[in-house]
Formats: structure tokens, sequence, C-alpha cells
């Protein structure tokens, strides 16, 4: 074998299943050593950040890491936007970064860069150069075992086109990774204290495996046997709901919101998360969340293992006879009336099928889709954990990959949609059965909030003008009938839900278009500020009804 072959029989042996890949000239031992694989499937993007997401978007949901293949430092930054959100996201993912041989680069050729310098970003905790063949493929086995952690993260291998083609390749296998500790008996004494003494002054904040399957009916039931509240990250990496699950409430993008949710909390217990903080810095304003006074506890970090810390915190309260309590079946009726993204949220509550995944790249327009979908058949909801928008269409893509028997939605706003556009390509290339959704209200919405909110004084039309998209404007039936995805646009209540129900009914990859005001736009966007800053002013019980009002 030479080394290419033996480094996919070695990813293969591991059950690395998928490859997503946009090579060049470095990388092509490697692909002509996809054909010696017939247990590697390979994906092409036509854009790096597609690549990154969809192996993001794959990740989430088989539970296991794919593989990209990324040309040169230059290609492994184009996809750095998608990996960051899968570092924060903690999801395995392996990079495969072909380099010019190892002879080639003291002549600096131009496409030469320190490759290393630019993976650290997203890949902290293992970059690393492949020098040989003969070591190549232990590399490899230890870049794997470094990205299936627990916790997940980015691995990047560096592949020199000479250690690719040299002879003498041989596949190695990976250790079995070491069981992950639970929280120690003390830790889960001491929490357990705190839920019994504080009842509804406490709340547990869940995020990555806390917020799935069996681990996420145990954590209902301790809750509901002392009286604690659930939360969950603001953007979880996966998140399963709907009918017949817990509902677990989360924890608001705007900060404003976010202090009305957590205030009066004595104790907050960590349940794969982190202390939850300001999306960004704004003036005058507190960047930590947590209330004064509230104490914070870590019942199961990310390198933990969540599910037997939850088990011994369940027995520790003795709450394993206390039912769960799992949301009833509710859908809402079928919208009418004026087109408004609102109106699009509550159409996909309406006719979402069973086990479908919901990627959420809505921003603004998505506000009241967990309202909309709370009672609709279980699914999966797929977040943007890092914020770098432009995750939305190529997570899908690894979505589908992951799951072919389910279908997946995509929501973008038409502002990150452009980002990674690509993605619809490959959604035809592959057949993939997903409803790219995109809420066209021609403006770059979030950041007319965050003009206001951050008290930038001064902006007049140039200003404006930056956050303006319309012109000329966006025609996304044309951009997804140029890759070849049937496209529909969408001008009214009623051609939504048409639209919606036939992609929904035919398999395949579907675009829709949905052509929608702001949905935080005019007097809307001028008190937003006044009434967020006042929040904080208010009685208990009023600021939570304005919370609930402005983002259920």
């Amino acid at each position: 074998m030479n080394g290419a072959q033996a480094l996919i029989k070695t990813l293969a042996d591991a059950g690395v299943e998928v490859c997503f890949t946009n090579p060049g000239t470095s990388e092509m031992h490697f692909v002509a050593a996809l054909d010696t694989e017939p247990r590697m499937r390979a994906v092409l993007a036509l854009f790096e950040g597609v690549a990154t997401g969809a192996a993001d978007g794959y990740a989430r949901m088989a539970g296991k890491p794919a593989a990209t293949l990324l040309h040169l430092g230059c290609g492994l930054g184009n996809g750095l936007a998608n990996l960051h959100n899968a570092r924060k996201g903690k999801v395995p993912v392996l990079n495969i970064v072909g380099d010019h041989a190892t002879h080639h680069m003291r002549y600096d050729a131009q496409l030469q860069s320190d490759i290393e310098t630019v993976a650290r970003n997203v890949s902290p905790g293992f970059v690393r150069t492949s020098m040989s063949t003969a070591e190549l493929c232990r590399d490899a086995a230890e870049a794997l075992t470094a990205c299936m952690g627990p916790p997940g993260s980015v691995a990047t291998l560096i592949l020199p086109a000479d250690v690719s083609w040299g002879e003498g390749g041989v596949p190695q296998a990976c250790p079995p990774l070491p069981p992950a500790p639970a929280a120690d008996e003390a830790r889960v004494q001491e929490i357990a204290r705190a839920l019994a003494t504080s009842g509804k002054k406490t709340a547990l904040l869940l995020g990555g495996r806390a917020l799935q399957g069996g681990t996420l009916q145990n954590l209902s039931r301790i809750a509901q046997h002392t009286g604690a509240r659930l939360f969950a990250e603001v953007f979880p990496t996966r998140m399963e709901r709907g009918a017949g699950l817990p509902h677990v409430e989360r924890i608001a993008y705007l900060a404003e919101l976010a202090s009305v949710q957590l205030s009066g909390l004595s104790h907050l217990i960590l349940v794969d998360a982190k202390s939850p903080v300001s999306f960004f810095a704004y003036p005058g304003k507190e960047s930590d969340l947590l209330p004064r006074g509230c104490q914070l506890h870590t019942l199961a970090a990310p390198h933990e293992d969540v599910a037997a810390s939850i088990q011994r915190l369940l027995d520790a309260t003795g709450a394993q006879a206390t039912p769960a309590l799992l949301q009833s079946p509710k859908r809402p009726e079928r919208p009418q009336g004026k087109f408004t993204a609102d109106k699009v949220c509550k159409a996909i509550g309406h006719l979402l099928p069973e086990r479908a995944v919901l990627m959420d790249e809505a921003q603004t327009s998505g506000i009241m889709l967990p309202m909309f979908t709370a009672g609709s058949p279980r699914h999966d909801v797929l977040t943007l954990t890092g914020g770098a928008i432009g995750q939305a269409l190529p997570c899908a893509v690894g979505a589908a990959i992951a799951c072919p028997d389910r279908k997946v939605l995509a929501l973008s706003g038409d502002g990150s949609a452009m980002y990674t556009l690509q993605a619809l390509w490959t959604m035809a290339r592959e057949k993939l059965d997903v409803v790219s959704i995109i809420f066209n209200n021609r403006s770059y919405a979030i950041l007319n909030v965050e003009l206001q909110r951050v008290g930038a004084v001064g902006a007049g039309e140039k200003a404006h003008g930056q956050l303006d998209i319309g012109t000329p404007a966006l025609d996304f039936v044309q951009l997804a009938a140029g890759m070849g995805v049937p496209a529909r646009r969408a001008m009214t209540t009623d051609e939504f839900i048409e639209a919606l129900a036939h992609a929904l009914a035919t398999p395949g990859p579907h675009l829709i278009e949905a052509v929608v005001p702001p949905t935080l736009g005019g007097l809307k966007l001028r008190i937003l500020p006044r009434l967020l800053g006042s929040l904080k002013h208010l009685p208990k019980p009023l600021a939570q009804a304005l919370k609930r009002g402005i983002a259920p």
C-alpha cells in the first residue's frame, strides 16, 4: 500500500465512513486511493466551508466523525468558519489537509503556507504534520482518538504529498477509548443537597449530550422531584424535542432576556454546558449572566460521562420513581392571513413530520420556531453553536447523509445562506432529502437589531446601507435552479404551506424562498433597546411576561 491507501483503510477500520472533499493537486493520491476502499463514501463540495459544515452535521447526527479532505492552508482557511462552529459544539471532525511534498517545502512555492498555525484556531487539541509514510497511520489513529474524546473536537492531520504517495503504508488500529469518569460522590451529594434545599431557586443548564434521549428523561425526573428548572444552552449542539419528550426552555440569545430567565436563582448546575455569558460585550452591561450570589456547580464537565453522572444524581435525589414531565402532542393550526416569518414557523410546526431534523439558522426570523414546534412530532434541532453564519445548508447536507431515512429541514436567513449556497449543488448531486427554507427579508436583520443595542450613534444612509442586501434583490429560485435544486417562491401564507407540503411529500432536495418582512423592524426595532433596558427595573412577573412576548 502507499500512504494514502493505508490511511483510508485506517479510517474505515475505525468506523469513518464518509469523507467530504474539496481536493487539489497535493491530494490526488488520496483521491485515487478512495477507489480502493468500498466502505468510504466520498462527497464532493464546491467550497471548503460546505465540506467542513457537512462533516459537522454528519457527526452531530451519526455520533461519530466524518473526515474532510482539504487543499493546503488556503483550503483549510476557507473552511474555518464551520470548523469553528464544530469546535464550539464539541463535535468530532477529522481534517485531512494536503501539503506540498516534504522536499518541495523549502522552495516556498505560491501555495506554501503555515498550515499548522491556521489549524490551531479550530483544532487546538490535535494538529500534526505526518512526515513519513511509516508514521502516517499511527498519526491518523492518534488524531481519531483525539477528535472522538470526550469531549469531541476537531483534529487536523496534515498530509504531505510524498507521504501520501510513498510506499510501505501500514494500516493502524485505533486503541479503544478509555472510559470517561463520572461525577464523584462528594460532588453529587453537594448538588443533591442544593436541589433539596433550594427548590425553584435552582436550575440545571443542559448542553450537548444532556439534551438527548434517556439522559433528558432522567433530568426531567430530577427536576420534577426537586422543583428545579431545566434550561438548555442558547445554541445547543443537538437537542431532541417534541411530543413525548421533556420540554426544555432554551436560554435567550439577547442577554437582557437571558437575565430575566436566570433571575432569582441561588444555584445553577451545569450538565455538559458552560456558565452563561453574553454573546457580545455591550456598553454598560454585564458580560457574565450568572446572577449575583448564585452558586455554580458542575455535575458533568465535557470530558466526563454525562449519562452516568446524571444517573448518580437521580439516585442521590431519590427521583427514580418520579415520572418525567413530557410534552403532549400539539400542533398549531394552519396559519392564515398576512405572510410573515412567524407564519412560516407556524406552518413548519403544523406540518413537521415524525423524526425530522431541523437545522436552525433562521436568526431573527425563527424567534417563534421553538414555540410552534414544541408539541410537534419528535424531532432533532441542530443550532449555530459557534455563531459563525453559513452553517445551515452545509450542516443539513451532513445530517441527511447520516440519516437518509429522515427528512431534514434547513432554515436560513438570506444573508447567511449566501455564505455557503454551494451546498445546494451537493444536495442535488447526492439526491439528499433536504428542504431548504430561506427567509428572504432582504436585510441583515440581526445586525439592525445589534446596531440599536450597542448604542452606536450617528448611523445614517451609509451605515444602514451596509446592512441592506435587497439592492439588487437576491433570487433564490434562480440560484437554486442553477445548481439543480427544484425551488419555489412563496409570497403568501397559502403559497408557503402548499410549497412546504409538496416538498415534505416529495423525496429529494427542495428550496422554498419565503419573502417576508423583517420580524424586528420599524417601530418594534426602534423601541426594542428601551424595552430591553427596562426589564431589570420591572417586577419579575412583568419582566417574564415581556420576555415571553418577545422571545417565547
